[in-house]
């Protein structure tokens, strides 16, 4: 199995960039078989999950999600990121495990923070905050995962917010009076893979 370090840098070169779109481009692989073939999850579940092609195939992109953070030791949230950048904009997707302020902005650490937390959610823990929601009379919020957006939001725009002397409004529906009050993410996040912006 390939090591998470070969993978980001082969991503960085011009022959290690990942395929677009979908998992795997199955046409292309059948007719040369190459990484290349793949997506940065793809390559992820292949490389170090040995998936095959065929299950890289059929596999629904939730089901990939939650996968590759398994392997990676990063929130679903943050496996998605992977997955938008590495479809969405040009260049390497690496930046979102080695540099996520580039993407993120300043607040990335805190966000990471919180979307570790909500990946570690329960149902109960999401009934909790679907009837924390109601209780604030948020009823154009179609789920729960909306109020976990707007809270990402809220998140990196906290500066602005707190410049604005405004209270913030949708953290306290996870409990969280402050960003302070967000629990670290695990030391060993992202097997242990250090961002360029850490402290």
């Amino acid at each position: 199995m390939m090591e998470l370090s070969v993978i980001l840098e082969r991503w960085n070169t011009g022959e290690g960039k990942p395929y677009k779109g979908s998992l795997i481009d199955r046409e292309a692989w059948d007719a040369d078989p190459s990484i290349g073939c793949m997506c940065a999850q793809g390559q992820v579940l292949h490389l170090l999950a040995g998936w095959p092609p065929e299950r890289l195939s059929n596999t629904h992109p939730a089901e990939a999600d939650a996968q590759t953070a398994e392997l990676l030791n990063i929130s679903r949230a943050h496996a998605i990121l992977l997955r938008n950048i590495n479809d969405s904009v040009d260049g390497a997707p690496s930046i979102v495990l080695t540099d996520p302020e580039k993407v993120l902005g300043d607040q990335w650490s805190k966000l990471l923070d919180f979307w570790w937390m909500m990946h570690t959610y329960s149902v109960a823990d999401w009934k909790e905050v679907s009837a924390a929601r109601a209780a604030a009379r948020a009823a154009a919020w179609a789920a729960a995962g909306d109020a976990a957006g707007d809270a990402a939001g809220e998140i990196q725009g906290f500066q602005l917010l707190g410049q604005g002397g405004r209270d913030l409004f949708f953290l306290p529906i996870f409990g969280l009076k402050t960003l302070a009050d967000i629990p670290a993410r695990p030391v060993g996040y992202g097997l242990g893979f250090v961002p360029t912006g850490a402290a």
